[in-house]
């Protein structure tokens, strides 16, 4: 068994480990991608209705964050597919696939950030209860657990050394 192929758990080259690796990660790409999107086309929406004359300052503030950090996120999350499109066949996937990786990670932090946004205005605006900021902080502890503390969780308890 080579080295390669001890450090991987298979026995494959560097390129196709970067190829499975690739595939992997598009994969999960598309699953994040259709939910920020979607996210933020209804956001854009928002500005357009009259709803929005009547919120107040710091709820136009939280939106206008919102959108940006939507944006940011549809950005990041789409980032890989420019990446792979721009060095396809360049002969730099294990360097496109880390690249892609980070990229990925990036956007689903500001996914991450972009959901409590809109979480918190739409709960400031339903109602006016001084319990929105422990509802919103319930959810973002239970997207925490499963996007990172679960995975993190597996990865640390479950690879072999």
């Amino acid at each position: 068994m080579s080295v390669e192929a001890r450090r991987t758990g298979r026995d494959e080259t560097e390129a196709e480990r970067a190829d499975r690796m690739w595939t992997d990660l598009i994969q999960e790409v598309r699953v994040a991608q259709t939910g920020v999107q979607i996210l933020f086309g209804f956001l854009l929406t928002v500005v357009f209705t009259p709803k929005y004359d009547d919120l107040s300052h710091a709820d136009q503030i939280i939106y206008i964050v919102t959108v940006v950090l939507g944006s940011c996120a549809t950005g990041a999350l789409i980032g890989p597919v420019s990446l792979h499109r721009l060095v396809a066949g360049r002969r730099v996937k294990p360097r496109a696939v880390r690249l892609a990786s980070r990229l990925t990670f990036a956007g689903l932090v500001l996914l991450l950030a972009t959901m409590t946004a809109s979480l918190l205005l739409i709960l400031r605006v339903a109602t006016h209860d001084g319990f929105v900021p422990w509802l919103v902080a319930a959810v973002v502890a239970w997207y925490l657990t499963c996007w990172y503390g679960l995975p993190l969780w597996v990865r640390r308890c479950h690879t072999s050394r």
